[in-house]
């Protein structure tokens, strides 16, 4: 059977596309998808739908997957760019970090930034650093490595085991932006002007060991030397973990799928939670992200709010906000969301908890629970939503959360129970 590459929407209905059964149960068992089933009405068919990942993937034997957002993808990389670098994204006018260039689909925009990226990087020179290197030698460099002369030679010289000090372009940093480029150009989908640049890069980068698959990234500290690299970096490190992804399904062997994803639902609450504390720390209060805490006495159920609202010690919490990229219901409500934001503010001894969703028909409700009144100021607790529109422009977006950051510090007069 001929292989159709396969276009998506995120979201939408599932589509009937002709699939053998084995790219059939590697799209299904690669998890990529909100599902993959066989088509009862037609032979040869599968109904594919996208759930929250966007991108491009390919895997073995099957067809490239295109997955479109709903968002449009210069919003999205100000999403990206923020979540990234947000003190930067911050101070400058309120732009987003990420160049994509005319691009409007998600892989050639990500090649082309990634490029550019890279390019800005390197254009004062490639950074060198100093790194251990162990090896043998005719003669003797650095400090001789007694214990592993006398193991591996017996104490005969020549050949020496020496470690010395080398100064190198084969860093952390080049080995990062060279693994980048070179996992664009395995991509399917990038243009060919965007590739023969990203050839040209690799190029200059070749003094870096190329990074073997499947392994962590190499650690790097953010420093004066390399604050030029930094932007680079960031981005690169979200590509690389957004990439080639190994997904494992019960009982067999990881499925290599080479593409790029990223997936909207950590987006999303990336950037609220990470604007959101910007926000607050302008006003002298801290945020916790994915901060700890347990349902019951015991300490078994255990439960991560998005985000934390402190007081400027971290000591006492004032609010509590969960961000949810969902799709609206018809009667705008989220039972389960509620239910859990109510367990957030009950835990926390607070008046009121706060749900960010990234659309809605209204911009804010809220809901005032029965049975818990009984606060200083005899209301029950009020579990508000709150609704972020992602098509409105990058500085309209974090006005709104600017706003939102007001409010939840005037939490911190509010009587508690």
């Amino acid at each position: 059977m001929t292989v159709l590459d396969v276009t998506l929407r995120e979201y939408e209905p599932a589509v009937s596309v002709p699939l053998d059964a084995a790219a059939g149960r590697a799209l299904a068992a690669s998890g990529i998808l909100e599902s993959a089933t066989p088509d009862p009405g037609r032979d040869g068919h599968w109904l594919l739908r996208a759930g929250s990942r966007v991108g491009a993937v390919r895997t073995p034997g099957g067809p490239v997957v295109r997955i479109m957002p709903k968002t449009p993808v210069s919003r999205l990389f100000f999403l990206l760019g923020f979540s990234l670098d947000p003190a930067r994204a911050w101070r400058e006018s309120q732009e987003g970090t990420v160049d994509t260039g005319a691009y409007d689909d998600i892989v050639p925009a990500l090649a082309h930034a990634v490029e550019r990226q890279i390019d800005a990087a390197l254009r004062q020179g490639i950074l060198q650093g100093y790194r251990v290197v162990e090896e043998s030698a005719l003669v003797v460099r650095g400090r001789l490595r007694e214990a592993e002369q006398i193991r591996r030679h017996f104490g005969r010289t020549p050949p020496v085991e020496i470690a010395y000090d080398a100064y190198t372009a084969d860093t952390a940093e080049n080995r990062i932006l060279r693994a980048a480029a070179e996992r664009f150009l395995r991509l399917p989908g990038v243009p060919g002007p965007v590739r023969r640049r990203l050839a040209h890069q690799r190029v200059r980068l070749a003094d870096a060991l190329p990074l073997i698959r499947g392994q962590e990234l190499p650690r790097w500290q953010p420093s004066r030397l390399n604050s030029r690299y930094q932007p680079a970096l960031r981005l690169a490190e979200a590509v690389l973990r957004g990439t080639s992804p190994e997904h494992r399904p019960a009982g067999s062997d990881p499925l290599a799928v080479d593409g790029f994803l990223l997936d909207m639902n950590k987006l999303f609450e990336d950037f609220v939670t990470v604007a959101l504390r910007e926000a607050l720390r302008e006003r002298g209060l801290t945020a916790r992200l994915q901060d700890p805490h347990h349902l019951d006495i015991a300490g078994l159920v255990g439960m991560r709010p998005d985000l934390v609202v402190r007081t400027g010690d971290g000591r006492t919490p004032l609010a509590v906000v969960d961000a949810k990229y969902k799709v609206e219901k018809a009667d705008g409500l989220h039972n389960a969301d509620l239910y859990q934001a109510l367990a957030y503010a009950t835990v926390l001894g607070l008046r009121e908890a706060h749900l960010v969703y990234a659309a809605g028909r209204q911009p804010e409700r809220f809901h005032e629970v029965r049975g818990t009144t009984g606060g200083p100021d005899g209301r029950g607790v009020r579990l508000y939503q709150h609704s972020l529109d992602l098509s409105r422009e990058p500085g309209q977006l974090l006005s709104a959360l600017r706003e939102l950051a007001g409010r939840l510090a005037g939490t911190a007069a509010l009587p508690r129970s």
